[in-house]
C-alpha cells in the first residue's frame, strides 16, 4: 500500500519542528502531529490579559547554540527578536542574594562562595579549562568526567562548590538531583554558552522559534499517536480512529514516550531509550500588579536558591527584568520554580495548592509577592528536562551508532544536552537520518561536518 506521505513526525516541540523544517526544504510531504492545542512543547509561551508567560524553558545563549543561531538565520530572524536578558544571576545565601554567578569574575567575588571555597572555584575551573575541547556536549560520554554524577565531581573541592554553584545551576535549570544526573553535559553546557551576562531571549516568549517554524508546516494539533511501528520499510501511526502510514516516522517526545510508543524497538534502541530518564519540572508563574523582585545591588534575572538554604524552590525568575515586554507596563511577572525535592509530591497536588506552597516560600526571597499577585498560572512537566543519568551515558554511544530506519527520534535527550540547543541538534539529525535513507537531496543548508561530529 502506498504511503500517505513521506514523513510523519510526532510531537511539535523545537526538535519536532527543526526535523520537519529540514525535511521539508528537502521537498518531502511532512505532517507534525502534536497531542496539544498548540505548538511550542516545552518552550510554550501563554498570553494572558497583557502578559506574556513562558512555561518552559527561559533563554537561549549566543555561544553554545550555534546550530540554533544558524536556524534563526535561514529563517530571517533579525538581532532584534532575539535581545539581551536584562538583569543578573545571583544565588541566595545568608539572608541576601549574591551577585556574580557564572561570570568571570566569579573567582575573585566568590559568587556565593565563601572565601575558603573560592581556590577551590579557581581550581575546578582550571581544570575544565585545560580539557575544553573534550567537553564537547555532541559526545557527553567521552568527557574526562566519565560518568561521575554532579555530587561525586564536586565531592573532590570545598563543600561550597557543590552547595553554592553546582547544585543550584543543576537544580533550577534543570530540575536535576545531584547525586544521580552526571557532571558531564552540565559542565560541556556550561563551559560552552558562556556568562549568562550574554544569555539572550526571544522576542514576545519563547514560543517565537516553534511559531517561525511552524508557519507553512502541516500540523494536526489536538492528535494523539496511540503507537508507532515499523512495518518492514515504513512506519504506521496508530490513532484512537484510525492510522496513517509513512515512508519515515520521527519521534519528537521525551524518551519515555518514545519508549511507550515504540513497543517493537530494536534491541540497539531500546537500552537507551530505558536508560532516559527525565526530571519534572514545575513553576508557578506570578502575575503581579507591581514589578517587584528579590532585593539585590542590581536588578536580577534569576536568583538560584540552594537546597542547603531552601526546601520547596530552587529558584525565582524575574521576567519582567528579563524581557519588559512580558508584563505590561507597571507590572510584574515572577515565575517560582519548584526544587527536585518537592516537585513530584507538587505534580499530584490541585493547581492551587501548589501555587500555595511556592508563593508562601516565595515571600522570603520577594517580600509582598503574595498580595501582589493577581492571577497564578501552574505550568508541570513530567517529562521536564533529560536527567543524564550514568547509565544513558553509557548506552549512548550504541544508540547513536544504530543504522538508520523507518522509525528515528528526535529531542534534547537524544543529544544529553537538556536545551533547546539539544533539540535544534537533535532535530536536524534525525532530518539527516531520514534523507539518509529515503535517497532525497539534504537541506542545502545542512552542515555535514556537524551531522558527523554529532554522530561520532
Amino acid at each position: 500500500m502506498t504511503p500517505d506521505l513521506d514523513v510523519a513526525v510526532v510531537g511539535a516541540g523545537i526538535a519536532g519542528l527543526t526535523a520537519a523544517h529540514e525535511l521539508r526544504r528537502a521537498g518531502l510531504t511532512v505532517r507534525v502531529y502534536e497531542h496539544l492545542p498548540e505548538v511550542g512543547g516545552r518552550m510554550r509561551s501563554v498570553r494572558h490579559e497583557g502578559w506574556t508567560v513562558d512555561t518552559g524553558a527561559e533563554q537561549v545563549a549566543p555561544r553554545g547554540y550555534r546550530a540554533t543561531w544558524e536556524l534563526l538565520r535561514r529563517l530571517g530572524v533579525c538581532p532584534a527578536d532575539v535581545p539581551r536578558v536584562g538583569g543578573a544571576l545571583a544565588v541566595w545565601r545568608d539572608g541576601r542574594a549574591r551577585l556574580g554567578v557564572g561570570e568571570n569574575t566569579a573567582v575573585l567575588t566568590g559568587a556565593g562562595l565563601s572565601a575558603r571555597a573560592r581556590p577551590a572555584l579557581a581550581a575546578f575551573s582550571a581544570r575544565t579549562g585545560r580539557h575544553r575541547a573534550r567537553f564537547d556536549g555532541d559526545r557527553p560520554e567521552a568527557t574526562p568526567f566519565g560518568a561521575a554524577t554532579v555530587r561525586q565531581v564536586a565531592a573532590r573541592y570545598h563543600p561550597d562548590l557543590h552547595d553554592y554553584l553546582l547544585q543550584p545551576v543543576a537544580g533550577c535549570f534543570f530540575g536535576w538531583d545531584t547525586a544521580r544526573s552526571t557532571a558531564a553535559p552540565l559542565v560541556s553546557l556550561l563551559l560552552e554558552s558562556g556568562a549568562p551576562s550574554g544569555w539572550r531571549t526571544y522576542r514576545g516568549g519563547m514560543d517565537f522559534l516553534a511559531r517561525r517554524l511552524a508557519e507553512g508546516t502541516d500540523v494536526a494539533a489536538g492528535r494523539t499517536v496511540r503507537e508507532v511501528t515499523d512495518a518492514g520499510g515504513h512506519a504506521v501511526l496508530r490513532f484512537d480512529d484510525g492510522q496513517v502510514r509513512a515512508r519515515a516516522a520521527v519521534l519528537a517526545v521525551p524518551a519515555p514516550v518514545a519508549a511507550a510508543l515504540r513497543p517493537d524497538a530494536p534491541a540497539d534502541e531500546r537500552p537507551f531509550l530505558d536508560a532516559c530518564a527525565f526530571t519534572p519540572m514545575l513553576k508557578v508563574s506570578c502575575l503581579l500588579d507591581r514589578p517587584l523582585a528579590p532585593p539585590a545591588r542590581r536588578p536580577l534575572h534569576v536568583l538560584l536558591t540552594p537546597a542547603v538554604e531552601e526546601d520547596v524552590l530552587s529558584g525565582v525568575v524575574v521576567d519582567h527584568a528579563k524581557d519588559p515586554g512580558r508584563a505590561p507596563a507597571g507590572r510584574g511577572l515572577v515565575t517560582l520554580v519548584a526544587g527536585p525535592r518537592r516537585v513530584r509530591d507538587l505534580l499530584d497536588a490541585d493547581g492551587d495548592e501548589a501555587a500555595d506552597v511556592l508563593v508562601r516560600a516565595a515571600e522570603r526571597y520577594v517580600p509582598g509577592i503574595a498580595g501582589a499577585c493577581r492571577h497564578r498560572l501552574v505550568h508541570a512537566f513530567r517529562h521536564g528536562l533529560p536527567e543524564a543519568g550514568p547509565r544513558a551515558l553509557r548506552e549512548r554511544s550504541g544508540f547513536v551508532a544504530r543504522p538508520a530506519r523507518a522509525v528515528e527520534y528526535a529531542g534534547d535527550w537524544v543529544m544529553l544536552r537538556p536545551a533547546s540547543e539539544g533539540a535544534v541538534r537533535a532535530g536536524a539529525l534525525a532530518a539527516s537520518r531520514v534523507l539518509s535513507r529515503l535517497g532525497r537531496r539534504r537541506p542545502a543548508g545542512l552542515d555535514r561536518a556537524e551531522e558527523i561530529r554529532a554522530t561520532a
